[in-house]
């Protein structure tokens, strides 16, 4: 489990760059970048990090499912994830 503060700082920016995100379109658009320089640094979609939604792991994020490599194997085993089941040959 990824500590409670990485977590919580990932999920202001998520909400800093929805509140910001037309505003910096239109200031793009406009080119004014005076301007888009002067809004929060963590209002830029690029500094988000794709996190596990089940425990915070930033590395070996499974885009598909949304959640790390080690969520994936523990739910999957489990039979949590419709469609998805061990491979054997």
């Amino acid at each position: 489990m990824a500590k409670r503060s990485s977590i919580a700082r990932q999920a202001k920016r998520v909400r800093l760059v929805k509140k910001y995100e037309a505003l910096r379109k239109e200031l793009k658009a406009q080119g004014d970048y005076d301007a888009l320089q002067k809004l929060p640094r963590n209002s830029s979609p690029t500094r988000l990090h794709s996190r596990c939604s089940i425990t915070g792991r930033p590395r070996a994020y499974m885009r598909k499912f949304g959640i790390s490599r080690i969520a994936f194997r523990d739910m999957a085993l489990d039979g949590k994830i419709p469609g998805v089941r061990k491979a054997s040959w």
